[in-house]
């Protein structure tokens, strides 16, 4: 059985759960995304079961209970089964490239705050221990457009962002501003701006414009206005418009 990792492992009091849907990452890959997603599944202790077992060959480093318990199935070093296909900033295998942490919640609910309180401890140590971007934390909806929705329109990406744990999120693209329909620059600007942010996927507009509300608009619906252009403005390109 693998050992456990070791607190210069992780920093982590983690219970260690260990899974066998693992392996060494690919071509001496290091971690430099983050991906969050949630379980689906009716409890953690249910979740935790399916991803330590070989028959679904699933996995990933960490899973954490809606009363913030802890587990970690795979070294933070190691290849976890999480991402599967997809791609960020037109790279795949986002598998080599990522920590994967599961979220204890059925995609209909909020994040309870405890969960919340420790997903942002852990994901403080991991971005500072593997020198990872607050732009690296993505959604598995950000690198799986249309067959992912993961961790969902409840998860408050705006809290991580207030603590330089995610991508900031510009003032006005909130659920608050969902009601604002103002005609847009158009579909082609739309998707040249998502590709430079990391949305890279080949899916359809309607797909690729529901990922990108997903991560920072989560509540708009309808055609795309100039709002869902904002938050993908970097300091260069809002200089330009």
């Amino acid at each position: 059985m693998t050992p456990p990792p070791t607190s210069s492992d992780t920093g982590t009091d983690a219970i260690w759960h260990p899974s066998p849907n693992s392996n060494a990452r690919r071509n001496d890959l290091r971690p430099h995304l983050v991906v969050l997603h949630y379980t689906a599944m009716d409890s953690a202790e249910a979740a935790l079961e399916r991803l330590c077992d070989p028959q679904y060959e699933v996995s990933a480093h960490y899973l954490i209970g809606a009363d913030g318990t802890l587990w970690q199935m795979v070294r933070e070093a190691d290849r976890a089964w999480h991402a599967g296909a997809g791609e960020w900033c037109g790279q795949e295998d986002i598998n080599s490239r990522s920590i994967g942490i599961e979220l204890d919640n059925r995609g209909d609910h909020p994040f309870s705050a405890p969960q919340m309180t420790r997903l942002e401890t852990l994901l403080s140590a991991i971005l500072q221990r593997w020198a990872i971007s607050p732009t690296g934390v993505i959604g598995h909806s950000c690198m799986a457009p249309g067959r992912k929705s993961d961790p969902g329109p409840r998860f408050d990406w705006a809290r991580l962002a207030r603590q330089g744990l995610a991508a900031p999120i510009p003032e006005g693209t909130g659920a608050e501003s969902a009601i604002a329909q103002e005609p847009c620059a158009g579909m082609d600007h739309f998707r040249a701006l998502a590709r430079a942010r990391g949305f890279t996927a080949d899916v359809d507009d309607a797909t690729l414009l529901q990922a990108v509300r997903l991560r920072f608009r989560p509540w708009q619906t309808g055609p795309l206005t100039d709002r869902d252009v904002l938050p993908l403005l970097t300091d260069a390109s809002r200089a330009e418009a």
